[in-house]
């Protein structure tokens, strides 16, 4: 019996060398990640809007562009700033204080 040349015998061994074998790892290993990464976005407490939570987002606040969103279970309502100041009636109803250490102090009239 003769021995099968060098030649054939790699082209036998199949898929040990085949390189889209390890492409095909690399974009497992990658779609594994994303899937981490989603979870940890949608996971995330400072992303108000996907949490069950009521919450309210100010948006650069005390200037003429001030925005206010505020959630409410699935409602979303949006508040824009005109950069007027508004006008009412009312009463005084009493004094705040600043303390030193940063305390307000609320005094009723």
């Amino acid at each position: 019996m003769r021995a099968a040349p060098k030649s054939l015998a790699i082209l036998s061994d199949g898929d040990q060398d085949d390189p889209i074998l390890s492409v095909v790892n690399l974009i497992d290993v990658f779609l594994v990640i994303i899937a981490v990464l989603l979870l940890v976005i949608v996971q995330n407490p400072l992303n108000p809007l996907l949490s069950d939570e009521d919450v309210v987002v100010i948006k650069n606040p005390g200037q003429e562009n001030m925005e206010m969103i505020i959630k409410e279970g699935e409602e979303l309502t949006q508040y824009r700033s005109s950069g007027e100041i508004g006008e009412g009636q009312g009463v005084r109803a009493g004094v705040t204080y600043r303390m030193d250490d940063g305390t307000m102090v609320y005094v009723p009239e």
